[in-house]
């Protein structure tokens, strides 16, 4: 039996929106939900596919930023073994990565089955209008802070924690891993470009720590070959679009605020939310 080429066509154009939103604050989950609706890429399979390709913006992180990660594992343990004699500067970095992780661990260990009944159009919906708003909100209220840090590691541990907490708020579809951890950085006191940086350190266990469990619970007996294909180019092109979209987005907001992807979550979620009660469209 031949390749399904609509099928890994879909799974590209799901894929190139992961790369698009999963570093920006306007929701990688939202989005691909609402896209997996509109082309009728949804099912188990879909499921599975949209966590793998998120490893694959992952990746991304660790090739764009290598030698910070690898420089700071090593100064980690190096600060442990020296007894704190040499590698300080990575110790308290790794340090800051892990308590800005705890708060979304406990919350998705405690609450996973309830958190995955949210991934519905109507949630991520509500989760673009709010997240937007906050966006506005707290970038008018916080941004612009005279004195925010302008270096990651002088980021210290009670601004990590609030990064952290802020984190959590993604767990609802629509509100964005990148807006929430960029919105915490800002009441934080942390500069724009280096809590948008920050954020992407703290994705990788956020995102791995989530993958987990859906990629140990898939029944990997449903894939054929249209399937593994579909998985291996898509994790290709995430990645790839991950990587460039990245480096656009810091140096993008080295310049200007971020008041332009709020505007286009509240739109958009007010758009979708009009189609859907007036039923000119149906996202069920």
């Amino acid at each position: 039996m031949g390749l399904d080429l609509i099928f890994i066509f879909k799974a590209i154009v799901t894929a190139i929106v992961e790369g698009l939103t999963e570093f920006v604050p306007v929701s990688s989950t939202g989005h691909m939900i609402l896209v997996g609706h509109a082309i009728d890429f949804k099912g188990p399979f879909a499921d599975m596919f949209q966590v793998v390709i998120q490893l694959g913006a992952i990746l991304a992180v660790v090739v764009l930023y290598w030698k910070k990660i690898k420089d700071s594992v090593i100064e980690f343990f190096k600060y442990i073994f020296s007894k704190g004699k040499d590698g300080e500067t990575g110790f308290k970095f790794g340090i800051n990565v892990i308590i800005g992780s705890i708060p979304a661990g406990i919350v998705g260990v405690l609450f996973y089955s309830k958190i995955k009944t949210l991934f519905t159009p109507e949630a991520v919906i509500v989760g673009f209008i709010v997240g937007g708003i906050l966006l506005i909100i707290i970038e008018n209220l916080f941004r612009k802070r005279k004195h925010a840090v302008k270096d990651i590691d002088q980021i210290t541990p009670k601004q990590s924690l609030i990064v952290g907490l802020f984190q959590v708020l993604s767990m609802w579809p629509g509100m964005s891993r990148s807006a929430s951890t960029i919105m915490g950085g800002w009441i934080a006191g942390i500069s724009t470009p280096i809590a948008a940086e920050f954020s992407f350190f703290l994705a990788i266990p956020a995102m791995i720590g989530s993958s987990g469990k859906d990629l140990f619970e898939f029944n990997y007996a449903l894939m054929n070959a249209t399937n593994w294909v579909a998985l291996i180019v898509g994790f290709i092109v995430a990645f790839i679009v991950s990587l460039v979209v990245m480096e656009k987005f810091v140096a993008f907001l080295k310049k200007r605020p971020m008041r332009v992807f709020a505007v286009y979550r509240v739109a958009v979620g007010i758009l979708l939310a009009i189609l859907v009660f007036t039923k000119i469209i149906s996202l069920a």
